[in-house]
């Protein structure tokens, strides 16, 4: 009788701790440039995690938990990252990072991260050291991708066979420049100039006339933030007549730009920022079903770092729900086996040798014409 009272407590105390820890919740970390450079792109990607969670928190949660964000800002900096990475991790607890776009604040962080067996599904550039790459996965499609679209349409549209290179410091700019540095020839094109800017400059005179003077007749502006204004009120200023091909960023920035280089302006788009015009599929229904909850809280801001922040929070959940487990080494293993998964940038297609989930080119070039976006290549 004993032994069977026995048994029966330790039951009830079994269930009490399942009921506990299916009740509990499954915390997420965003490191994120709420304020410096990348604070545009940050806070829309921010935003769009935190409109994912709701969703998912309405739907029940995921297997008897709910989702619960857990943001830090970083302020644009790599040192800052490591710091509010650490405070995530030791004090909050958190189970994954979908941290911003900032990635040199990821990659700094990224090995104390993996110590902690910690899955990362990011908005930044993945890190170098193949140690830290298993435990990290991108929502951002390859750095080639916005070179070769601007490339081809310089090709394709335009007699122009010189182009300019202007890049900040940051890993993914660097990776930009590279891939244009190696690939113009494929295009017909010659690089006339490449340099490097500060995230704060003020001007940029100096270096797109030197560009000018070597015979560029378009400049590919590539980085975030208020830079990309200041390029085209120095193209204006010298009288330039040369087109600026952007890299991909919120349209909150790029609308004053048109509006000082009208159609001189280009930009790389990405599906969600032209989902009106997509042909109905997978695709336009993906960016239909995320914008549908982004307006409702968010009117008509640009939705596009905000669908891959919501691309980071259904992906992981799908891998939590395969695996079904919370803990961080079977949720990285079952991401690694998610393909085909249909997202709002494009289809995901992870695998042990590729964590960079975007495997076909997504983008289009755009400007502004009249307030509107529109698709020239």
């Amino acid at each position: 009788m004993q032994h069977t009272m026995k048994l029966a407590v330790l039951a009830t105390a079994a269930a009490l701790s399942m009921g506990v820890q299916a009740q509990g919740v499954y915390k997420i970390g965003i490191a994120a440039g709420l304020t410096g450079y990348a604070a545009t792109v940050d806070r829309a990607w921010t935003d769009g995690v935190r409109t994912a969670v709701e969703v998912v928190n309405a739907r029940g949660g995921v297997n008897g938990r709910k989702l619960e964000v857990v943001v830090e800002d970083n302020r644009s900096e790599p040192q800052e990252a490591v710091t509010v990475y650490r405070k995530m991790m030791s004090s909050d607890k958190v189970d994954a990072f979908l941290s911003g776009c900032v990635s040199a604040g990821n990659l700094a962080a990224a090995g104390m991260v993996v110590k902690a067996q910690i899955p990362m599904v990011l908005c930044s550039i993945l890190p170098q050291n193949a140690d830290h790459v298993k435990w990290a996965f991108s929502t951002l499609p390859p750095a080639r991708f916005e070179v070769e679209k601007r490339f081809e349409y310089l090709r394709d549209k335009t007699q122009i066979r010189r182009v300019g290179v202007l890049h900040d410091p940051s890993p993914y700019a660097n990776l930009q420049k590279g891939v244009a540095e190696k690939v113009a020839s494929d295009f017909g094109l010659t690089l006339a100039g490449v340099d490097q800017y500060k995230t704060d400059d003020a001007d940029l005179s100096v270096q797109i006339g030197k560009m000018n003077a070597a015979g560029a007749g378009a400049l590919l502006k590539i980085g975030l933030g208020g830079t990309t204004l200041t390029a085209a009120k120095n193209i204006k200023q010298l009288g330039l007549s040369m087109p600026m091909l952007t890299s991909i960023e919120d349209l909150a920035v790029f609308r004053p730009v048109s509006e000082v280089l009208g159609s001189q302006f280009f930009f790389v788009a990405a599906p969600s920022q032209i989902h009106e015009a997509l042909p109905d599929g997978p695709l336009k229904k993906a960016i239909t079903d995320f914008v549908a909850a982004w307006r409702t809280k968010h009117g008509d801001r640009d939705p596009n770092w905000a669908g891959r922040g919501w691309d980071a929070v259904m992906i992981t959940v799908a891998a939590i729900q395969k695996a079904n487990s919370f803990e961080g080494p079977k949720v990285r293993d079952a991401i690694e086996t998610i393909s085909g998964f249909q997202g709002t940038t494009g289809v995901y297609n992870f695998s042990a040798s590729n964590h960079q989930g975007i495997t076909e080119n997504p983008f289009k070039l755009a400007t502004i014409r009249a307030g509107k976006v529109e698709i020239v290549h």
